[in-house]
């Protein structure tokens, strides 16, 4: 039976376990954002915790597009365990710069899974992904903004509420758009 439903599967073996380890990374970022949303909230940063609850909320929709695509593909998906997710940080700083360092990781890894399937010319899953190359694009500059904020401002004086404050209006706004 196994046999069967591969080969009514339109994506290879290792493609699916690859997405289903993209499946695990994107909860692992909305775990990790609802952290860093919890520490800035204990911190008195309200608008930067309700940034991360946001990116958290983002990062769950990409897990679940991931999901129905393997299972729409005839794959199977599964639910992943989510563990050893940090809630303290050193820093305010810290806090956008591990945020930077969790977006180039997940983008990474959605061009890991492009190889492979540029290798195997799976062109409907390489079709599929450039959605997220796109929201990835918008992912990485907003987290890049935000760090710049603490470049261009300062954490002196009131410079970490002026931070805060400016995070929430941060957006991203593409010629191509």
């Amino acid at each position: 039976m196994k046999d069967i439903i591969r080969i009514k599967s339109m994506i290879s073996a290792d493609v699916e376990m690859l997405l289903n380890q993209q499946i695990k990374k994107e909860a692992y970022s909305s775990s990790v954002y609802l952290g860093m949303a919890s520490w800035c909230d204990r911190n008195g940063f309200d608008m930067s915790a309700d940034y991360f609850f946001k990116q958290a909320e983002e990062e769950r929709h990409h897990q679940l597009k991931f999901f129905k695509y393997v299972l729409d593909m005839g794959g199977s998906a599964v639910s992943p365990e989510v563990t050893n997710i940090k809630n303290e940080y050193n820093s305010f700083r810290d806090v956008f710069e591990e945020a930077l360092e969790q977006e180039v990781n997940i983008t990474q890894s959605i061009k890991n899974i492009a190889a492979r399937c540029q290798k195997e010319q799976d062109f409907v899953t390489l079709e599929f992904l450039n959605w997220f190359f796109k929201e990835q694009r918008e992912e990485e500059y907003k987290a890049r903004r935000a760090l710049e904020l603490f470049d261009v401002i300062g954490e002196e004086g009131t410079g970490r509420w002026e931070i805060d404050k400016h995070v929430g209006k941060i957006s991203y706004t593409s010629e191509t758009e």
